[in-house]
């Protein structure tokens, strides 16, 4: 039987590689200027200064890169917070951790901290803003019972609309030039020019992969109840508050670099746990490499949808994992 199951894993893992592969490969060769694959390494050898050369290397593959760095980072938050509370409907986006990280952005915006500390303020102010909500959802339940419980998840809600409202607040009340980056920051992107945040993106994505698989075994007790996972040497208060940070540094890098990019986190995590099962050894590792496979198929419908125009990836994502989710709930499949 174990065997079976590592032979399962295994072939996933290897699938879902592939798919991220070939994504990647389409994403390379698709856009307003067609490249054909098999040209692809002769213009990255040899065609040094030609304009296929500046698209591959200047615009599409540090949006590749970032596509991999922020779909990773927002499914692995939703697998771990999916984890928490034992509900394939919590999200980032529904416990307000992605309105906090966006109103800490929209400050930055507004106040311009960004030209007094560098360009470490969008991730920054986005890390204060989610790390925040968290606080202010996990310090005003403290008091209940069961942390997984029906409130919490609904004092998650409220303060999100709340979030949401500041930013409008913010929006109308800035300038034009900040009103005009806060729109389009809002409606999601992978279009960013700088290195450093991409960097940042990848490396901190794959460092939350690397922490969570610390606590992956923490994961599977808590699916068995509080109480049997404290019986088993769990120490559920502790835990959660570091997995809580832990969602709480992927969706504000996430949200500070790319923007608002919605369902990435919800449904990626909820059907690969349909797919590889509850067990966090493999649920963790398999939403990173679906959300990032996900999000850079997204990106690549978003550029050529209406090509030579592109559309905000948050929209595409939107509307995507709104119908997958619709035709999920319609065969009763929304079950941990």
């Amino acid at each position: 039987m174990k065997q079976n199951k590592i032979k399962y894993w295994s072939i996933l893992l290897i699938l879902l590689m592939v798919i991220l592969i070939l994504v990647s490969l389409l994403s390379l060769c698709v856009g307003s200027a067609g490249i054909q694959l098999k040209n692809i390494p002769d213009i990255l050898l040899h065609g040094k200064g030609s304009a296929d050369h500046s698209i591959l290397l200047g615009i599409r593959l540090p949006r590749i890169v970032l596509g991999l760095s922020i779909g990773g980072a927002l499914s692995l938050a939703g697998a771990l917070l999916q984890g928490i509370f034992k509900n394939p409907l919590v999200e980032p986006y529904t416990l307000g951790i992605s309105g906090g990280a966006s109103l800490g952005v929209c400050i930055n915006i507004l106040f311009k901290f960004y030209g007094k500390i560098g360009i470490i303020a969008y991730p920054l102010s986005g890390f204060l803003g989610a790390s925040l909500v968290i606080f202010l959802v996990y310090s005003l339940n403290n008091k209940a019972r069961d942390i997984q419980s029906n409130r919490m998840l609904l004092t998650g809600v409220m303060i999100s609309y709340v979030a949401s409202s500041l930013v409008m607040l913010l929006m109308a009340i800035s300038k034009s030039d900040d009103l005009q980056n806060i729109v389009l920051w809002i409606m999601g992107s992978l279009d960013e020019p700088n290195t450093i945040l991409i960097k940042m993106a990848l490396f901190g994505s794959l460092a939350g992969l690397v922490v969570s698989y610390f606590f992956c075994f923490d994961l599977n007790a808590l699916l068995l109840g509080e109480d049997e996972a404290a019986n088993l040497g769990v120490n559920t208060t502790r835990t959660k508050k570091y997995l809580f940070i832990l969602a709480s540094f992927l969706t504000g890098l996430s949200v500070s670099v790319a923007g608002i990019i919605m369902f990435a986190g919800l449904i990626v995590p909820h059907f690969m746990r349909m797919i590889a099962g509850p067990d966090h050894r493999i649920l963790l590792i398999s939403s990173f490499l679906a959300g990032a496979a996900f999000l850079v198929l997204c990106d690549v419908i978003a550029r050529v949808i209406i090509s030579p125009l592109e559309l905000p990836v948050g929209v595409i994502t939107g509307i995507i994992g709104g119908i997958i989710f619709i035709w999920a709930l319609s065969r009763k499949q929304v079950t941990l």
